[in-house]
């Protein structure tokens, strides 16, 4: 019986992987496409080579600054992106010829930039190492690897308790990596406070360009969700659930943020698998989103009939 069980466990993490492997195609991916195939050089033909392209006389490049919500799906659209292009695919052992790192914790500049060479499999720095000598060794890095793409992940936390003088000199480190002997174009990802602060400078506002991901709705986006629900059913060897207003339900609970709507819906199934069901019902979200929210009860979204009216944000809170 024990064998059973934990083979039928087994069966089910190898369908929620398989699940929570697919990437989601939509039309913002081929909104970033157009944003990045513009900075950089192109061939001949007109196909995008591995070299960024340069802007003014001196050869600086450009940037992005992708901004969503929590839970939108940003990070996962970026580094889709980056793995997939023909232009950024590395085909020499010592090349890299993109980096993407998330902003440690604590987050500061010098942080940032261990952070960097860390990722680029640069040795050990010390820590009484100084933050110029540490961007200078992530610009010899560059050069090393051939990278023409520097993405920065949860950008914004470098901004988040950074006095004026801070912030400034951040932004004049980042801007100093799009310049010199080896630029490279820099892609910046976080919430809207990264677009908020770093858009006081107006050389920032001239060095990126801004791609706000929409929110979700129903018109726009409720026959995509359906789409979804269905073959993953399908993979998952469910019967679909009814469909009424569960995806305006699901896209509520969501915050009508793309990539929370996704892992809703994934662990609706996951809760369906685990009580051996064969059908997907909204009770499965119900009870994933009590686990997920810690609801109160009449708080849950899946189960109230004023569904509409329930504070999202303020779910949980005494």
């Amino acid at each position: 019986m024990k064998t059973e069980l934990q083979g039928a466990r087994k069966d089910i993490h190898v369908v929620m992987e398989s699940l929570r492997s697919k990437y989601v195609k939509l039309a913002r991916d081929d909104e970033f496409r157009v944003h990045l195939d513009r900075l950089l050089k192109c061939d001949a033909a007109g196909r995008p080579i591995p070299a960024p392209a340069v802007f003014t006389s001196t050869g600086e490049t450009r940037g992005i600054a992708l901004i969503d919500g929590a839970g939108g799906g940003k990070t996962s659209l970026v580094h889709h992106a980056l793995c997939r292009h023909p232009a950024l695919q590395a085909t020499e052992p010592d090349k890299m010829l993109w980096i993407g790192v998330r902003v440690p914790s604590p987050a500061s500049l010098k942080s940032l930039g261990l952070e960097i060479l860390r990722q680029s499999g640069y040795p050990e720095v010390g820590d009484r190492t100084k933050v110029w000598d540490i961007f200078n060794k992530v610009r010899h890095r560059f050069q090393q690897l051939g990278t023409v793409v520097l993405w920065i992940d949860e950008a914004h936390d470098l901004f988040r308790t950074g006095s004026a003088v801070e912030v400034e000199t951040t932004l004049k480190m980042l801007k100093s990596l799009m310049q010199g002997e080896w630029p490279v174009i820099v892609v910046l990802t976080g919430i809207e406070t990264l677009w908020e602060i770093a858009s006081c400078d107006d050389q920032v506002k001239r060095r990126y360009s801004r791609i706000e991901l929409p929110s979700v709705t129903r018109a726009a986006d409720g026959k995509t969700l359906w789409k979804l629900i269905d073959s993953f059913c399908v993979r998952a060897e469910l019967v679909p659930p009814e469909r009424g207003d569960l995806v305006d339900r699901l896209i509520h609970a969501g915050r009508a943020r793309f990539g929370r709507c996704i892992e809703q819906i994934l662990n609706a199934i996951e809760v369906a698998l685990h009580d051996g069901a064969t059908t997907l019902e909204t009770e499965h979200f119900a009870r994933s989103f009590d686990m997920q929210e810690g609801c109160r009860p009449g708080e849950n979204i899946f189960r109230s009939p004023r569904w509409s009216q329930i504070d999202v944000n303020a779910l949980g809170r005494a």
